[in-house]
């Protein structure tokens, strides 16, 4: 499998997510500056997570405008499945590629310790190694994580299944102690109609090692190397 990880000033996790990426399918990434116009042929296009542009304006609004995400815009259109995370999804958010905006947290403060994810949806190319109902341990680490949309964009996406990950107690409960942000529906990760392309604020790239505490965010990856193989 081959991925590009886009690089925009001030994203910081992009090495995290390309070494979990390499650990899984033992190739490895190929980073594509933000001011590059087009994304080479890959199975996989990546937006990290990070300050991109130092969260200026809106977070991840200025990265949603750099040369380099016309391609990708263009390339997600085409097919080419696209993950986002923590900056990542608010990029993909603020491109159009996604509904719903991150918001600052309730809490106004900068939110960095483990949660539990609960998967909602394992027919994805991003959950097919999970079950429905599994609890992930995992990370956040952001300060907009709040996940906002409309009444009928949630109700749209509650009935097409598109949401992929909730915030939840290890148990599996989905209850508002759980939500480290105050995400509506306490909504951690969704995925677009045609299941290519995900965000998520949590980062299963720092969720998959025994020495980092946990290895729960691992599948996230297999499951993407697995569903492209069979393809």
């Amino acid at each position: 499998m081959r991925a590009c990880v886009i690089v925009f000033p001030g994203t910081n996790r992009e090495r995290d997510i390309a070494e979990a990426i390499e650990g899984v399918s033992g190739q490895p990434s190929r980073m594509i500056w933000h001011g590059d116009t087009e994304v080479p042929k890959c199975d996989l296009i990546v937006l990290p997570g990070g300050f991109s542009y130092g969260d200026y304006l809106r977070t991840g609004a200025m990265a949603a405008h750099s040369p380099i995400m016309r391609d990708v815009v263009a390339k997600a259109k085409a097919g080419t499945p696209v993950l986002g995370v923590c900056n990542g999804f608010q990029t993909l958010c603020e491109a159009g590629l996604l509904p719903g905006i991150l918001l600052r947290n309730a809490s106004l403060k900068f939110v960095c310790k483990d949660v539990h994810l609960r998967v909602d949806n394992a027919a994805t190319l991003y959950t097919n190694r999970y079950r429905t109902g599994d609890v992930a341990q995992v990370i956040v680490a952001h300060g907009d994580g709040n996940y906002f949309a409309d009444a009928a964009a949630l109700d749209e996406l509650e009935a097409e299944n598109r949401v992929v990950f909730r915030y939840a107690t290890p148990a599996g409960e989905v209850t508002q102690a759980a939500n480290p942000n105050g995400s509506q529906r306490n909504i951690a990760g969704i995925i677009d109609k045609r299941g290519r392309i995900l965000g998520m604020m949590p980062h299963p790239e720092n969720a998959c090692e025994t020495t980092l505490g946990s290895t729960q965010g691992r599948p996230l990856f297999e499951s993407i190397v697995a569903g492209m193989a069979a393809a």
